[in-house]
């Protein structure tokens, strides 16, 4: 499947909902077009997934048999890299060289989940229980089963399709779910290359099945769906709380990773060199469009000017561009949509008297482009530091003591990510018990491994993936009594 079949395939692909347009977001031209698959398809979709799942084709095989075929998607994923990230590099911008690297972590979450299929297993406990006299014991066998939800859903975000799909997609298939999975209406193109590679690999049909739409139609109608069982999303807060309004019907389990205003707390004794390139990096990748992107800088006092002045050096120096720019380090936004809005931040905060020490415009050539845009002097009711923005924006403020910096950077619904930057161990300890958020980084930020699990504190989610949770986020445990 070359890339230009994808492009035909998704073209064809049938549908009874709105058309919806493909856009390279560093030309915003129209790569292709395809239609929402609407609510039939998605309830033919989870029909599909409960017939899989009652026949045993996936769920009763042996783990040792799962572990085999997740590990051929995962060299498939490898002999189909180029494809993948090039489809990903144009469908969300970002160059080509980051969309190389997402492959092979992509295909590595369905090694380390092949190595778990076999792993997974209940406890066995020696009990005793009170009999009917008060003063009677009875011996009891009790052990705890660990069985797959049933049929999931799975609907990933467009900031990295295939690291996304991935991440959902190889621990559902260990625990031996059946699922129904959306990919992002923006960046649906990879996902049909993941679709034949699973099919490839072995997996039986109707163990995965893959929709194509909104959010609005095909998410929701997902999640509202009765023989559902759980929900796995990636996005925004907002829509996480849509979700789970939706999924009261039969009370789905729902698991949810959502978004940040994620701290870095800079202090005078750091390595400042390594921390203002860290921080820099850790907020203009991927121009801001991450969940952990460290938005909110807290600078100690003393180094605060110089700091400052190192984060907007390290701005104005990243080329910005497409994929076909040479030397570009990071892309532009996805969307018209998401270029307005992250405007829209920029300008509430220059009319409530932030400063603007470098970008706080868009780039003046085709594309959704920002300059990566340094503020201080900022309000924080403003919801310009309230409010996840999810582009190359960020604020930076002063603190003087650890007291302060802590409650700068926990003052926020959000609590997914933080990053603590300083020389002396025992302050970076007792400051990481502090923060509230489910991931603190010490002298490093956007760090990241297959067996650490992620999640979030506050209004950043609900559960945690990657790691032994990972999987068993896809499992139910059930309880067997035998009395002796």
């Amino acid at each position: 499947m070359t890339v230009q079949s994808v492009l035909e395939d998704i073209r064809n692909r049938p549908g009874s909902g709105e058309t919806i347009a493909v856009i390279d977001p560093a030309t915003e031209e129209q790569i292709t077009e395809f239609k929402d698959c609407g609510r039939e398809a998605v309830n033919d979709a989870v029909a599909r997934a409960v017939a899989s799942y009652q026949a045993g084709v996936w769920a009763d095989l042996p783990g040792r048999a799962r572990a085999k075929i997740l590990w051929r998607i995962a060299d498939l994923i490898e002999e189909n890299a180029e494809e993948l990230a090039q489809l990903d590099s144009m469908n969300t911008g970002m160059p080509l060289m980051q969309a190389r690297l997402n492959v092979p972590t992509a295909a590595e979450f369905f090694r380390y989940y092949a190595g778990w299929c076999t792993k997974v297993h209940g406890e066995a406990y020696a009990v005793k229980t009170s009999g009917i006299a008060s003063d009677t014991y009875v011996d009891m066998h009790a052990y705890t089963l660990k069985e797959p939800y049933g049929v999931v859903g799975l609907i990933f975000p467009w900031n990295g399709p295939v690291f996304n799909a991935s991440a959902k997609l190889a621990p559902a298939l260990a625990a031996g779910c059946s699922s129904v999975v959306k990919p992002a209406e923006e960046t649906p193109l990879s996902a049909l290359v993941l679709e034949r590679i699973i099919a490839q690999a072995g997996v039986p049909d109707g163990v995965v099945n893959f929709v194509t739409g909104y959010g609005h139609t095909a998410g929701a109608a997902i999640t509202a769906h009765p023989d559902v069982e759980k929900v796995a999303f990636t996005g925004s807060t907002e829509v996480g709380k849509e979700i789970v309004r939706t999924s009261a019907g039969n009370l789905k389990k729902v698991m949810l990773e959502l978004g940040g205003k994620s701290p870095v707390i800079i202090y005078d004794d750091a390595s400042l060199k390594r921390a203002i390139a860290m921080a820099a990096m850790g907020i203009f990748v991927h121009s801001g469009q991450g969940c952990v992107c460290g938005s909110r800088i807290f600078v100690q006092r003393g180094v605060y000017d110089q700091v400052v002045e190192g984060i907007a050096a390290v701005a104005n120096t990243l080329q910005l561009g497409g994929p076909s720019d040479k030397d570009a380090a990071i892309g532009p936004l996805i969307s018209q949509k998401q270029l307005t809005r992250v405007m829209g931040y920029i300008d509430e905060g220059k009319a409530g008297g932030a400063e603007v020490v470098t970008g706080g415009r868009r780039l003046d050539r085709k594309g959704y482009f920002v300059h990566p845009t340094v503020l201080t002097n900022v309000d924080t009711n403003l919801d310009l530091y309230r409010d996840e923005i999810f582009g190359p924006v960020v604020t930076i403020l002063a603190f003087d003591d650890d007291d302060e910096a802590v409650e700068m950077a926990n003052d926020t619904t959000y609590g997914l990510a933080a990053a603590i930057w300083t020389n002396k161990l025992s302050r970076a300890h007792r400051l990481a018990k502090r923060l509230q958020a489910g991931t603190v980084s010490v002298n490093s930020q956007l760090v990241f491994d297959h067996a650490v699990p992620f999640g979030g504190y506050k209004q950043s989610g609900w559960g945690h993936e990657f790691g032994k949770e990972g999987i068993e986020a896809y499992m139910k445990t059930k309880s067997v009594w035998a009395q002796l």
